[in-house]
């Protein structure tokens, strides 16, 4: 290879999500439209909470009343006055509306910020379980970022729906209501006016509200990118740090920012637009309504106490029409969001686990058993990795330095016509060059995909007539550069023996080499071990991850083992620890260095999706070249 010459990027999977509206992604590359939310996909998170919306509505069908009774009240105390009749029990009755008309405002408040914040809830809950439960393809071609971003900061905007949106709707709708009634009864030429003013203002406002949910949901979706920008540098500072990349890491990072800042600028705009609409609206009706109804006071068509009337119930249109105006806002804001959400809601479950349990094993058939087995990724991830791909070069470009002419992802198969066995209690391991195909058999061997072609038997049953959960539970998989979770040591080895004791985990890590932990901290299995393992040493890590998968008894153990970074001495104890979990199991090995696997009952070897050789160390030194090329490299030959 020239020196200045890199080959293209094999860190496919960390690519960018399609995210809402046509919107600049990170060094300039264009963000595809993503889908917008209806006001009907909105509804089902309201009606989870019918009951407590039925008696909001009770509430403010109280409080509206009690609120229009208030002019009415006015004008009879004026009339009175102008009279010189006694007021009586009439300003008691009006104090006794108002302060009901409070109290039924506050605990509607109340209820209203509580089921607001049980629609946060809920919709998270909903995404959590969704997102979990997503197929392996779909983490594959979006970034975990943009995901943790749709439940925190795009369910945070349903809030509002209930809070600001929704507030009062009832009630305000019935007090719009009875005031037009009342002001026409009063002087229904007044109220033409009224509406004309109106009417004109809240079209404009709803005309510039479309713009706002445009503007959200390019927010919410740069919002996603800073979410993945700010994982992907904390989560590699060390290196970043170590390359002295961390102003380039701070003005990428920014550049989301900034572009996040922008849309939140674009709502700000259209929002300020909106609020002097309002206010217009409603000091020209006042203006009219003074003008025009002091005119026809003098002239005798109505009298005082009903333009007085008249003007309260003008002013008791101003709450809903604020709230109608904050409904559209807050409402088109949060269908922004909801795009984003409903986007994940509407992708598909991994299926399963509806099928009835296979039946037991056959004894003479193979452990794991690959027949002509062709593998293409799906279109969505293909897409999402050349994506990628793409933005790597232009990296590479900034830094002169060229990707290489590698084979575009669409126009070829990861796997192309696979076959070999691994019997039962045996050792096998696949082995060959980078983007051979290794770790994708795994993949398909755990069902994470299905082969396009071919198929695949486990135990002499062909894996998709297995259920997913059934079929997984007969294999330990540790996968390459396997994470360990922030925790404890015992929180990593229960993730799939929720049951194991203190005594079970002290042995699966001494199995696996790894008692000297137990012993440099008093707290043994309930050592932390810190963010990612940052306490742990990388082969420790890795026999950590080991030991989990031996911890439940999995006759079958699949290790993509990556032992390139390990010195020789967790070389050789990655073998040790290999050697000890080998007993009664059968293990199907990826391995990086053939010194570990030279001992192997079967290697299998692959090259651009293909098996190029089966069989011993010392039988495929002596029939398949590119095996003893790479064992000359490691100097076993």
């Amino acid at each position: 290879m020239a020196r200045g010459t890199v080959e293209a990027p094999h860190f496919l999977p960390e690519v960018s999500m399609s995210v809402p509206a046509p919107a600049r992604g990170r060094r300039g590359r264009r963000v595809p439209e993503g889908p917008r939310a209806s006001f009907r996909q909105l509804l089902p998170f309201l009606l989870e909470h019918t009951r407590t919306l039925v008696v909001v509505g009770v509430l403010s069908v109280l409080g509206a009343a009690a609120t229009l009774a208030q002019p009415l009240l006015v004008g009879q105390v004026i009339s009175r006055v102008q009279e010189a009749v006694p007021l009586g029990a009439l300003v008691w009755l009006l104090v006794a509306f108002v302060v009901l008309s409070s109290v039924i405002s506050g605990f509607q408040h109340y209820l209203l910020q509580r089921t607001g914040t049980a629609v946060v809830f809920s919709s998270r809950r909903r995404l959590i379980g969704r997102i979990l439960r997503l197929p392996i393809s779909e983490f594959d071609a979006r970034r975990t970022g943009d995901l943790v971003s749709r439940v925190g900061t795009d369910t945070t905007l349903l809030y509002a729906v209930l809070t600001q949106g929704f507030a009062d709707a009832v009630g305000n709708a019935l007090i719009l209501v009875g005031a037009v009634i009342a002001m026409a009864f009063i002087d229904p030429l007044l109220l033409v006016l009224i509406v004309v003013v109106v009417g004109a203002s809240l079209a404009v406002v709803v005309l510039l509200s479309t713009r706002i949910r445009a503007a959200s949901a390019v927010q919410q979706a740069k919002v996603g990118e800073l979410s993945s920008g700010v994982e992907r540098a904390v989560g590699s500072i060390r290196t970043i740090r170590a390359s002295g990349a961390t102003e380039r890491e701070i003005a990428a990072v920014t550049e989301n920012a900034t572009a996040a800042y922008a849309a939140g600028v674009r709502i700000a705009r259209v929002s300020a637009l909106i609020v002097p609409i309002a206010f217009v609206a409603l000091q020209v009706s006042l203006l009219v309504v003074l003008g025009v109804g002091g005119y026809r006071v003098a002239s005798g068509a109505i009298d005082v106490a009903s333009l007085v009337t008249f003007v309260i119930f003008l002013f008791l249109l101003v709450q809903p029409l604020a709230s109608a105006i904050g409904a559209i806002t807050s409402v088109n804001q949060a269908l922004g969001a909801l795009g984003r959400i409903q986007e994940v809601l509407d992708l598909p479950l991994e299926e399963d686990d509806d099928r009835p349990s296979a039946a037991s094993p056959m004894t003479d058939a193979a452990a794991v058993e690959f027949r002509d087995v062709r593998f293409r990724y799906p279109d969505h991830v293909v897409k999402a990795r050349e994506a990628a791909a793409q933005e790597a070069r232009s990296v590479l470009a900034e830094v002169h330095l060229d990707a290489g002419d590698a084979e575009p992802e669409s126009d070829r198969e990861v796997l192309r016509g696979v076959s070999f066995a691994v019997p039962r209690g045996a050792r096998v391991a696949l082995v060959g060059p980078s983007g051979a195909g290794k770790s994708t058999i795994l993949s398909l061997v755990e069902r994470f995909y299905d082969p396009t072609s071919g198929a695949i038997l486990i135990d002499g049953t062909d894996a998709r007539d297995l259920a997913r959960t059934e079929l997984r539970a007969r294999f330990g998989y540790v996968e390459q550069d396997a994470p360990t979770l922030a925790g404890t040591i015992a929180d990593n080895l229960r993730l799939a023996s929720p049951d194991a004791t203190d005594a079970d985990c002290e042995r699966v890590l001494r199995a696996v080499n790894l008692g000297d932990v137990l012993e440099r901290n008093a707290l043994g299995v309930d050592a932390p071990v810190g963010e990612d393992g940052v306490m742990l040493s990388g082969g420790e890590r890795q026999r950590l991850a080991i030991a989990r998968a031996l911890l439940a008894a999995p006759p079958v153990l699949l290790l993509d083992e990556s032992t390139s970074s390990l010195d020789g001495v967790n070389e050789q104890r990655m073998r040790e620890a290999i050697d000890a979990v080998a007993t009664d199991r059968t293990l199907l090995v990826i391995a990086h260095r053939l010194s570990t696997v030279v001992d192997s009952d079967l290697i299998v070897v692959l090259e651009n999706g293909r098996v190029v050789g089966q069989g011993t160390h010392s039988e495929l030194v002596a029939s398949t070249p590119l095996y003893r090329d790479l064992a000359k490299h490691q100097l076993l030959v």
